[in-house]
């Protein structure tokens, strides 16, 4: 199992050291809930603005939910607790707190160090204006890291419970490859659209698969990924009222702004040369539903074809699971395509 350590100098310098020791053995799996982020800290450093930065860092509003949801889900314990319990030092999502003159003023990132898949970084402040000065720092890092660890945890599941079947005639119609697990099933499937879904008793979540000729950087704009969006749910996806389909909420306020936010960036996904991720929400024209979606649109490796994948959520807001845990479902499995 591989180890690796960086270690992050409070000047800025990046060193690595990695050991790739075949005989080390397997680690155990990681603990923790979807989005869930362990804080270890004594009652003594987790106070004031201390704990107003670390939850204006993790416990944000998510974006482009349509009820508000935080980042993640914040759990604080003291150092004594996290070194003496086992259930805690397996915990995949790990960020600990320590304050002593003493320290040597350093910030350190494991990965899967106790288990596998885990995050854990270790900020060894000499006093506290230091320590929010290496949060502020190291922010973006460790959202990517964090977010990295909750994608390994979906892709480790969805390989123990793979729907072979399904995921063999997505390869065999694509020619690239998706891994859903075996609670989703093919809804609809064309010569260049699959809707693949899955209806539990709270809830509905799927995915559906676009692909098109690429013809130029345009398809890869808000307006045209949105525009394109919009009409496939339309002529793809029917809602459960008569007449009713899925579509993407646009409405605008007086100001011109979205009455629900939409939000585009590109992201580096494994093998994909070039990738823009757009998340929003969809909402039911003809009946009362609505949901996040997050779409990732990529150039296939020949550069003749642009592929889209998007993961949508149903979940009304009265049910115990959260839209926020269920899109995390959806966008790791977008994440699993390989060409």
């Amino acid at each position: 199992m591989k180890r690796i350590v960086f270690l992050l100098l409070a000047v800025g310098l990046l060193t690595a050291c990695i050991n790739t020791n075949s005989d080390e053995p397997k680690k155990r799996g990681s603990s923790g809930k979807t989005l869930e982020l362990l804080v270890v800290a004594d009652p003594e450093v987790y106070r004031g603005d201390t704990k107003e930065l670390v939850d204006s860092l993790f416990g944000r509003l998510q974006d482009c939910l349509p009820q508000p949801e935080s980042m993640f889900t914040i759990v604080n314990i003291p150092v004594s607790s996290y070194k003496n319990t086992e259930m805690f030092r397996t915990h995949r999502n790990v960020v600990l707190l320590d304050v002593n003159e003493e320290n040597p003023g350093k910030v350190y990132m494991h990965i899967d160090d106790y288990a596998a898949p885990q995050v854990v970084f270790d900020f060894a402040m000499k006093d506290r204006e230091s320590l929010h000065d290496n949060l502020r720092k190291y922010e973006q890092v460790m959202l990517r890291e964090l977010y990295a660890a909750e994608h390994r945890r979906m892709f480790k599941i969805f390989k123990g419970m793979q729907a072979y079947e399904l995921n063999q005639k997505i390869t065999d119609k694509f020619g690239f490859s998706l891994m859903f697990p075996d609670e989703y099933h093919i809804a609809k499937m064309d010569d260049d659209f699959a809707w693949v879904r899955k209806e539990a008793k709270d809830f509905g979540i799927g995915v559906l698969i676009d692909v098109f000729p690429y013809e130029s950087r345009d398809a890869f704009d808000e307006q045209h990924i949105l525009d394109r969006l919009d009409t496939i749910m339309k002529r793809q996806v029917p809602a459960s009222a008569p007449d009713s389909y899925m579509g993407l909420e646009r409405r605008r306020d007086e100001q011109g702004n979205y009455l629900m936010e939409i939000k585009s960036k590109k992201v580096d996904l494994d093998s994909i040369s070039y990738c823009i991720e757009t998340r929003g929400c969809w909402r039911a024209f003809g009946d009362f539903m609505c949901g996040p979606f997050v779409t990732y649109t990529m150039l296939d490796p020949t550069e003749k074809k642009v592929v889209m994948l998007t993961g949508y959520v149903f979940c009304p807001r009265n049910k115990p699971t959260t839209k926020r845990d269920l899109l995390m479902q959806v966008e790791s499995i977008c994440r699993t395509v390989k060409f």
